[in-house]
């Protein structure tokens, strides 16, 4: 049985990548969103790690991907100029989490405010989300294949110390 071979794409803070099937794109997250676009009939599909919500035009910068929604405009462009409409796409959104203690409030939280920034974003551009894993103590590694349009996560919370055999992160893979 022959076993694809892709071109893995790993996203640092701040980067997105548009692709086709020959692609697999993964990252790490912690209060960071990642949200990925795929386009089922197509095969294409974009995915991005931005940093902030928002824009960074309010701060008087050329559109960055280390913005939400520079992010997902620069995603939608990229569909776009391949044939792919972004409001036919799914969409799938990762990450926001708690990583350090303090106290949480209002504004303080910044992984919250990123995760619920992408849900309005996408709700706005009328791009249906059908899979999240966001908020919750811990960190991310999402691994999105574009061919079929799975993505895996692997979500490590923090725990009391125990035994290094019995600690296991969560795994599941979204469709």
């Amino acid at each position: 049985m022959n076993t694809p071979r892709y071109t893995q794409i790993f996203l640092l803070p701040g980067e997105h990548f548009t692709g086709d099937a020959r692609h697999r794109i993964s990252t790490l997250l912690g209060s960071c969103v990642s949200i990925t676009l795929w386009h089922p009939q197509l095969r294409l599909g974009a995915m991005s790690h931005f940093l902030l919500p928002g824009s960074g035009a309010k701060h008087h910068q050329a559109r960055s991907a280390r913005y939400g929604a520079d992010a997902l405009a620069l995603m939608m462009a990229d569909l776009r100029m391949r044939g792919a409409e972004p409001t036919e796409c799914e969409a799938k959104v990762f990450g926001g989490g708690v990583m350090f203690d303090g106290p949480e409030g209002p504004g303080n939280d910044i992984g919250r405010r990123n995760g619920e920034s992408a849900r309005a974003m996408l709700a706005e551009q009328h791009i249906r989300i059908v899979s999240e894993s966001l908020f919750d103590a811990g960190h991310r590694r999402i691994v999105f294949t574009v061919g079929n349009g799975e993505v895996w996560v692997r979500h490590a919370r923090p725990e009391a110390p125990r035994p290094k055999a019995a600690r296991r992160p969560r795994e599941e893979l979204l469709r």
